[in-house]
């Protein structure tokens, strides 16, 4: 657990005690904090009255299988890490022996020496495996991939129906683990954004049949922890999660744009005081949105419904006009929506249009359409509310990285969010949860959660140097980076590249970034104003510049963040890195190519990128 150095001249510890008890606390999971600070009570208490409070034993541990478990995960923001790790607290509650490993961590020569392994993987972008996925799924797919005959495996992939390739990744391994021989013992699920229940569903299953085939001994309770005698009770950790959110009231509502520019970016405060939520720099915050009232009343005319008709939502009974606004998603048109609505249409203009060999023609039409679009261009006869919400997914949350440090800011969370405008088709049309935050927060209340992002943290070392790379929005987690620095008085040096269309309008936080050079805690600052020249210069451009640097900073031990567009800019970021190395490392491609694979296995090459 990450936290502020205690210093002994603000605390009854002395220097030695302070600084063995903020080592120890950094190697704490919130459990153990809350368990130890149980004990602590106790004996606290318990020395009042001059007894001993004992510590609590154990509970008994479940006998396990000699025949090991192996559970590999590929996740970029810690959605497939953290179902990995429930997943291995219910098998090890089964009996079974388990082994959970980053697939970066992993070596891929080492697979054909398993019998029993669970994938757990996302797929980022259109198609493409995580950061930490990449090395091990071109060894499935390479001349070195082993004959796997004698495995078992199973697959638990991770997606968003919204792209085209949804859960590509985890059909890889699926499809290629059989190829190599190997058995599958458990089918494939295919996760979409909105996953807990169907996870859930999926480990007792997988848990079952792993159980039966490796002989565990069954399911064991849960370990619970027993006060001791006399001991305050320990504080309680936030409830609230993507199941469970927080209702937070938007505090402030800032456009950081100066007049002219052609973008909206707002810097948004929101109210935590009360949620006993916390994060750490690299986190997002989860919005779970509503859809603009006028995008509902534009969507039931189109359906010639009434937005009164009762319809079964996710929670129950409600009106078609509230499952609209608050439970489904209504805008992003995916090839799944499309597939199930051409179901109810019996449209043979439709069903061409899904026609394998229309896939491009497809894409072609989805793109800037919204549902009504389709609604409208293929409308259906006697259609009913009912039948129309059993069409849609759940209203999915968005995440934004979060632009504060709690330390710095315990009670209030801050967000950098772009607002999405655009016009396509003859209509206008926005984002659903950017447009909310930028239009319709005055003295609103939004429903919050925390997303813990286990791949994007800052070094435990505070004297070790950083260095960030975020244009535009981007640049949010830096901001929670820097605040995090300097409220723990970290000596590393820290160095941002950042860009933007214009120096006048569009230098996102100034002041604060300003504030932190003359202060010496921001060592230094490349910014790239793209349109303020003939020629365009990007962050990438002004990376190159600095090349020599760079690497110098690389040699002594500097981590590199990148945070941003994963199309273009992570992309040319990644290869501008990649020349660097060559040029002032004096290394070929492929030596370039396996450094900073390395550093990613190292935690010094982390990419937040969407």
């Amino acid at each position: 657990m990450k936290s502020s150095p205690i210093q002994d001249h603000t605390s009854p510890l002395n220097a030695q005690q302070a600084q063995q008890l903020t080592a120890l606390i950094e190697t704490l999971t919130p459990m153990q904090v809350t368990w130890i600070s149980g004990y602590l009570s106790g004996i606290n208490a318990a020395s009042a009255t001059g007894e001993v409070a004992p510590p609590q034993a154990a509970p008994a541990a479940q006998a396990v299988t000699s025949e090991p478990l192996t559970i590999l995960y590929g996740s970029q923001t810690g959605n497939a890490e953290d179902i990995a790790e429930q997943l291995k607290e219910r098998a090890e509650a089964a009996g079974l022996s388990v082994n959970v490993y980053d697939m970066l961590d992993y070596k891929p020569k080492d697979l054909k020496k398993e019998q029993n392994v669970i994938v757990c993987v996302s797929t980022h972008g259109e198609g493409d495996p995580p950061d930490n996925a990449e090395e091990l799924h071109a060894f499935i797919f390479g001349k070195k991939a082993p004959k796997l005959d004698g495995l078992r495996f199973s697959v638990l992939a991770f997606g968003d129906t919204s792209y085209e390739h949804f859960c590509q990744t985890g059909k890889d391994f699926d499809t290629q683990l059989e190829k190599l021989g190997g058995e599958r013992v458990a089918d494939r699920v295919d996760l979409d954004v909105d996953f807990d229940d169907a996870a859930e569903a999926w480990i007792e299953d997988v848990v079952k049949v792993f159980g039966d085939t490796l002989g565990g001994t069954g399911e064991q309770p849960h370990p619970t922890v027993t006060a001791m005698p006399g001991a305050a009770a320990a504080p309680a950790q936030s409830t609230y999660s993507r199941k469970n959110p927080y209702s937070a009231e938007v505090l402030d509502n800032i456009v950081l744009n100066g007049r002219g520019s052609d973008k909206e970016v707002h810097h948004i405060e929101l109210d935590t005081e009360e949620s006993g939520l916390v994060w750490e720099p690299g986190d997002s915050l989860g919005i779970i949105p509503e859809n603009d009232p006028a995008v509902v009343e534009e969507l039931i005319a189109a359906l010639k419904l009434s937005g009164d008709e009762q319809v079964t939502g996710i929670d129950g009974e409600v009106s078609l006009e509230h499952a609209l606004t608050h439970q489904y998603e209504i805008t992003t048109l995916t090839r799944p929506f499309v597939e199930k609505y051409a179901t109810q249409a019996q449209t043979d203009a439709l069903d061409k249009l899904l026609a394998e060999d229309q896939r491009e023609a497809l894409t072609e039409y989805m793109d800037g359409r919204f549902i009504v679009d389709l609604v409208e261009d293929f409308p259906i006869s006697g259609l009913t509310g009912a039948d129309f919400v059993r069409l849609l997914r759940k209203l999915p949350p968005r995440l934004y990285s979060i632009a504060s440090s709690y330390a710095a800011n315990p009670d209030e969370v801050h967000l950098t969010v772009a607002a999405v405008r655009y016009e396509t088709h003859g209509r206008p049309r926005h984002g659903v949860a950017s447009v909310q935050l930028a239009d319709r927060s005055d003295d609103a209340k939004l429903p919050i959660y925390i997303d813990s992002n286990k791949n994007f943290k800052l070094p435990s070392d505070d004297a070790a140097p950083i260095i960030m790379i975020g244009p535009g929005t981007g640049v949010a987690p830096f901001r929670a980076f820097m605040e995090e620095r300097e409220e723990r008085d970290a000596a590393g040096d820290n160095w941002l590249f950042f860009g933007a269309q214009h120096f006048l309008t569009d230098f996102y936080y100034q002041t604060d970034w300003l504030r932190w050079r003359k202060d010496g805690l921001l060592t230094r600052m490349d910014a790239a104003f793209s349109r303020d020249q003939e020629e365009k210069v990007y962050v990438q451009d002004r990376i190159r510049a600095a090349g020599k640097d760079v690497y110098d900073w690389i040699e002594r031990g500097a981590t590199i963040y990148v945070c941003g567009d994963a199309n273009a800019m992570a992309h040319d970021v990644h290869e501008a890195l990649l020349e660097l190395l060559g040029e002032h490392g004096g290394m070929d491609a492929e030596a370039a190519a396996g450094h900073l694979k390395q550093m990613q296995k190292d935690k010094r090459y982390q990419r937040d990128v969407y």
